[in-house]
């Protein structure tokens, strides 16, 4: 269900023709304005960053109350702004569901883990305010592109963080990956390294490394082309969580880039 889900909404999107102006600029200025309501710059935390922007669908024919879709966008863990990421939130709602796009800190102001300890602290408002905006708080999903695809996975596999919010990994209903890197050691880049720390303790930002049997289904995605995020960390991760019996779909999407796995979502 949830792999059909995802299919549904990438398979009706056709390619994109991005001018000389900022790839985003160009995809958010194709964004309808009309479908969804937009709350922007709720408080989750006690730091300028920590604010999320939640889109309600308008004139959606679900009867009960909608699922929720938390997502956490890429940019290295150095980079990123929720506004940006409006035509992911269109794509979503046109299909009645909520989404919530927080924003978190990022290098160089923080390193490993406390982006993963920002994105707990987004799931953890979420499922405690969501029903006020209409939603479910027992419908909650956790997805990412890049970057975000990592710290979607380092919640959904290590306890510890959303222990930090009086949660489980189990109350998520899924996980969705788009080009996330989840087994990506040994590190090369100087920033890198500055981010996770030192060596000895680099395994532990890798979410292949904490892998059991008791994990919410994940579907993950990978464009073939991708020459940033190399495809064997899907391929990886999918096969560790299949030897431990856990529910996993891996998509591949022949001939897409790294970019290109988030930005087909937008419209046309």
């Amino acid at each position: 269900m949830l792999r059909q889900f995802i299919q549904s909404l990438l398979g009706s999107l056709s390619a994109l023709s991005l001018s000389a102006c900022s790839p985003v600029t160009v995809l958010n200025a194709m964004v309808p304005e009309s479908g969804y309501q937009h709350r922007a710059d709720l408080i989750y935390g006690d730091h300028p960053r920590l604010k999320l922007d939640i889109y309600q669908p308008v004139n959606s024919t679900v009867t009960s109350k909608p699922a929720t879709v938390i997502f956490f966008y890429g940019g290295g863990w150095e980079t990123g702004d929720k506004a940006d990421y409006k035509f992911v939130a269109e794509a979503l709602t046109s299909q009645g569901v909520i989404v919530v796009i927080p924003d978190y800190r990022v290098y160089p102001e923080v390193v490993f883990p406390q982006f993963i300890e920002d994105a707990a602290q987004s799931v953890g408002w979420t499922k405690q305010h969501i029903a006020e905006f209409g939603g479910d708080p027992e419908k909650l999903f956790i997805a990412g592109h890049s970057a975000g695809a990592h710290i979607a996975a380092m919640l959904s596999v290590n306890p510890l963080y959303l222990q930090q919010v009086d949660m489980q990994p189990q109350q998520l209903q899924g996980m969705i990956g788009l080009a996330g890197p989840y087994d990506f050691l040994p590190l090369k880049s100087d920033t890198l390294k500055q981010i996770f720390g030192d060596e000895s303790s680099q395994w532990q930002s890798q979410p292949v490394n904490f892998v059991t049997n008791d994990h919410p289904p994940m579907l993950l995605l990978v464009g073939t082309d991708d020459r940033t995020v190399l495809p064997r960390n899907s391929y990886r991760l999918a096969d560790k969580l299949k030897q431990h019996g856990n529910s996993v779909k891996l998509v591949e999407f022949d001939g897409y880039s790294h970019v290109a796995m988030v930005a087909k979502l937008a419209k046309p």
